[in-house]
Parts: C-alpha cells; sequence; structure tokens
C-alpha cells in the first residue's frame, strides 16, 4: 500500500446542515486519524474546510469531482462520516478509484453518521464497487481496531455474515408457497405501478431500481413531478383540508402548535399538509398506482411543509376519506396506499408485496421502513433505534392515533415546517426486510424481530439523542447482532410490518419470501425465527 492514506467526507446539500453537524465531523474524522497514525500509517484530507461555508464537507457533485483529481487512483482511501450525506457527491470518484475504500461512521444516532454511511454502502454495493467497512463509539475499541489493522494490511475487512441463510436452506409451509404462487402470478399477470414523484432523493443511488431489474416482476413506473404534486395541492379547497384536520382531531391526534412559523408547527403548515394528502390520494387514483413515493427533497422542501404526515396517513387503512374531485368517489375505501418514503424503490416494491401477502393472510397490512438510526444494549439485550421521519402509519404505535402527536420537523433540514406523526410503536412480533440491488440483480433479505416496550425514561432518553420529533421503534433482531447487522445490510432503510404472534409471523415471513423468490429474486433469511 502507499505510505499516505486519503480521507474524504462526504456531507448534506443544505448548508444549515453541514454548519450545525461539521463540530460532530471533525471530531470524529481526528479519532479515526488518531487511530491510523497509532498503526505508523499518515492520513491526508483530500479537501481543505472552507471557512467561508464553515465546514469541511464536500457538499456537491462537481465539489466531489474536484476533490477526487488530487486522490491517486491507488491510493488507500477513508470515506469518513459522522452526518447524514449524500452519496452522490462521492460515489462518481469512488467507481473509478482502484485503491482499498473503507467507509467508517460513528456509532451515535444523533445526526446520524450511521444512516449516511449505509446508504453510501448500498449505493456501493448496487454500483459492483468493492469496499469494506467499520463503526465504532470511541475507536479505540478491539473490534475497530482488529478491522483497521487488517484493513491497512491486507485492504480489505472479513466480517461475520454466517447468520444469512438462503431461502433453499428451508422446508416452506404449504400454505406459504401457495400464496406466495398465487400472488407473484398475479403480479406478473396484471402488473402494479409505482408512483414516483422525482427519483434520486438526497443522492440514495441505492434507492433506485433499474427498470430492466423492475419490468420482468411485474412492476412499473409512473414517473410524476413534485411540481405536479404541488399544482394538485392547489386545486384542494380549505374546506376539504379542514375536514382531514377535524378528522384527525375526533380520533385523538394531538398537535403541537404555535405561532412562530420558523419554530414552530402553525395550523397554517398542517392545512398545507392536509392539502398535500389529498392531493397525493387524488393522483395515485387518476394514473393507478398501487403506490406512491414522495420525495419531498429536494425542491418540494422549498415551496411547502414536509410530507411526513401525508406520508403515515397514506400507509394507515383507517384514514380520512378522500372523495374523487369529480363524482365524490371515495378513493382507495378501505386500504392503505403504500407510500414509500424518500422515494425509496425497493422499499416501495417491499410495501407492495407486504400489503398483498399479509391482507392475503388476514393481517393488519400497514407496512413502512425506518432508518437504521441507532441500538445500545438495554438490560442484557441489544435494543435497536428504528426512525424516520415520515411514512410510519398510527396503526403501528401503542394507542393508535390517540398515541400519535405531531411535532413541527427540525428547522435545520425542513426550513417551512410541517409535522411528523410521532409515537412509541408498540410491542409485537415484526418481519423486517430489504430489497437491494446487488451488482445488476434485485435480492432481498428477510428476518424476525420484536419491538420491545422499553420504559419511558429509555425511550425519551433515545428520543432525545436522536430526533424526538421523530416515530420510534424499538427493536430486537432475533439471531443477528449488531455487527452482523451492519457487516450485512446494504441499505439505510429497513422494512418492518407486525403480525398476531410469532407463529403468525414466521408464516408471514416465509410467504413473502416465497413471494419473492417467485418473483425471480435472489432470497435470504438472515437470524433466527424466534427469541
Amino acid at each position: 500500500m502507499s505510505e499516505s492514506i486519503y480521507l474524504v467526507a462526504s456531507g448534506d446539500l443544505r448548508l444549515s446542515a453541514n454548519q450545525k453537524c461539521w463540530p460532530a465531523q471533525e471530531h470524529v474524522e481526528q479519532a479515526v486519524i488518531a487511530a491510523v497514525q497509532r498503526e505508523g500509517r499518515q492520513v491526508v484530507r483530500a479537501h481543505p474546510y472552507n471557512p467561508a461555508l464553515q465546514h469541511g464537507f464536500i457538499d456537491s457533485q462537481r465539489h466531489g469531482m474536484e476533490a477526487f483529481r488530487n486522490i491517486p487512483a491507488e491510493a488507500p482511501l477513508l470515506v469518513v462520516e459522522a452526518v447524514w450525506q449524500y452519496s452522490h457527491h462521492v460515489l462518481h470518484g469512488l467507481y473509478s478509484h482502484r485503491g482499498p475504500i473503507l467507509t467508517v461512521a460513528n456509532w451515535s444516532g444523533e445526526w446520524p453518521g450511521l444512516v449516511g454511511m449505509l446508504n453510501l454502502n448500498g449505493s456501493l454495493t448496487k454500483a459492483g464497487v468493492r469496499y469494506s467497512t467499520l463503526w465504532s463509539a470511541e475507536f479505540t475499541d478491539e473490534f475497530f481496531l482488529r478491522g483497521l489493522r487488517q484493513w491497512l494490511r491486507e485492504g480489505r475487512i472479513t466480517h461475520d455474515t454466517s447468520h444469512v441463510h438462503p431461502l433453499a436452506d428451508f422446508k416452506l409451509p404449504d400454505e406459504s408457497t401457495r400464496i406466495a404462487s398465487e400472488l407473484a402470478s398475479e403480479l406478473k399477470r396484471e402488473k402494479a405501478i409505482l408512483g414516483v414523484f422525482d427519483e434520486g432523493c438526497m443522492g440514495m443511488y441505492n434507492a433506485i431500481i433499474p427498470d430492466e431489474l423492475l419490468h420482468p416482476v411485474g412492476v412499473f413506473k409512473e414517473r410524476l413531478s413534485q411540481s405536479t404534486l404541488y399544482a394538485a395541492m392547489l386545486q384542494v379547497g380549505d374546506d376539504e383540508a379542514q375536514g382531514v384536520r377535524r378528522w384527525l382531531d375526533a380520533k385523538g391526534m394531538r398537535f403541537h402548535t404555535g405561532r412562530n412559523p420558523e419554530t414552530d408547527l402553525t395550523d397554517e403548515q398542517i392545512l398545507a399538509q392536509c392539502k398535500m394528502y389529498i392531493a397525493a390520494v387524488r393522483l395515485a387514483d387518476e394514473f393507478g398506482c398501487d403506490a406512491i413515493g414522495i420525495q419531498y427533497q429536494q425542491g418540494l422542501k422549498d415551496l411547502t411543509p414536509a410530507s411526513d404526515l401525508a406520508e403515515g396517513l397514506l400507509n394507515n387503512v383507517d384514514r380520512p376519506p378522500v372523495r374523487a374531485a369529480g363524482n365524490g368517489r371515495v378513493l382507495f375505501e378501505g386500504a392503505a396506499l403504500p407510500h414509500f418514503n424518500e422515494v425509496d424503490e425497493c422499499a416501495g416494491l417491499d410495501a407492495l408485496v407486504t400489503n398483498r401477502v399479509w391482507r392475503r393472510l388476514g393481517f393488519d397490512p400497514e407496512t413502512t421502513l425506518h432508518d437504521v438510526r441507532y441500538g445500545e444494549d438495554y438490560q442484557g439485550q441489544f435494543v435497536w433505534v428504528f426512525e424516520i421521519s415520515g411514512a410510519v402509519p398510527p396503526q403501528h404505535f401503542a394507542g393508535g392515533y390517540r398515541g400519535a402527536v405531531s411535532e413541527r420537523q427540525p428547522s435545520m433540514y425542513f426550513r417551512l415546517g410541517g409535522g411528523t406523526i410521532k409515537g412509541n410503536s408498540k410491542p409485537g412480533e415484526i418481519v423486517w426486510s430489504r430489497v437491494f440491488v446487488d451488482n445488476g440483480a434485485l435480492k432481498a433479505d428477510l428476518g424476525r424481530a420484536g419491538v420491545v416496550d422499553l420504559p419511558a425514561q429509555e425511550t425519551e432518553r433515545r428520543w432525545q439523542m436522536t430526533t424526538p420529533q421523530w416515530p420510534i421503534m424499538s427493536a430486537v433482531t432475533y439471531g443477528v447482532s449488531r455487527d452482523q447487522f451492519m457487516a450485512r445490510h446494504k441499505a439505510n432503510h429497513i422494512q418492518v410490518a407486525y403480525a398476531p404472534d410469532s407463529d403468525a409471523a414466521n408464516r408471514a415471513l416465509f410467504a413473502k419470501a416465497a413471494a419473492f423468490r417467485d418473483l425471480g429474486l435472489e432470497v435470504s433469511i438472515c437470524g433466527k425465527l424466534s427469541r
């Protein structure tokens, strides 16, 4: 290896986020550099701190291209992340880099680097770029140092992925194979549409399924513009939007409002979000969509409050009725309209299949994605913090709508505000999954987990160390340790759906896994089926 190791840091596109998060990034970089120096190697930062912008991130694709021109193609390369980052800022340079690549994140839920790194890892996996990955809280623990030394010595890191088993290793119940065969045949014959309101949200290359991989599954994209959504919002009257708000109030959902739109959630912001919900349902009906994904970032964030309230309502079976503008027909009556947050098409395909499998089994079909945000041990078991700003249906909360509260999105990311659907996910049995693209092929990982009911004080502590305005799920993955999960997972997102009990969850997992298999995906089961 070359004597010098080069370091890059991909950041946000939003100046406010880069400035706010820079101190955490600087602290992590110093810790990583110190660890490398203790091993006798030197680190060269490939792009400088910008005193005018008050941060040292690569903050655009063009900036990234300029930075990579100064990096020798064969040099070992560190990508260090303590923040959410836009993968396309650096993906171009990593495509053509010939030296060993190591992605590194701090084990912290604060901004969060873990989510940013997992997105970059998923993007590199899709692109067929070889890389290694590591994570640590302090960068002095044996796990991190052992991996770093292996990478410095060999240019790669070996992680334990013994929890991953091909679906062929399992004997599937007859019910699961029958349901899977029926659903796969139906989807390939009758087809389905994902309504995509602009692709490539926040540089998430891993969230785009190429058409040539999606079409054989029987799923096609209706490419819609977010300007279309905004225009449809302008056609919704205040009285209709107020009707949605009154419906939510009657259900017991609470809204934490104030008078200052710069810092508070206002009634005007909520009204705009209700209009977005109505507009989204009407557009989905107009174009015959079976599921939709709103990007929100970028563009729409400069026009209207956040999409999160609309997203969570769409994913709930029990939701405010929306009528067609012409004939008054109730649209998608008695059904969820699956929404895939941040236009993650992998999650969209997953949500579509989940909805159909769960309905066939007679289970509540509400499903959502979450960020793999953070996690800690609690009383002898590792408990994940799954958390996402939008798309979580109230049915997932203890108390349903009465367990839901809407709080203003952080102004650092959401200048025009808007509320979330915040709640604490109810204890129960879930199936988790991730569809991903791996070097030209569609794959799916599935596993089992339990949502645990942590004490209120512990849940609040976890909320405060992440994003307290967002819905949270405290989950224990069965037979999958923290490090095994991180080593295998190829996305910042994870899909979850509840089942009535453990046996029912196993039935659903096998039916969904078999459906993916029959649709042509390569399927793996991760971990164990029970605690």
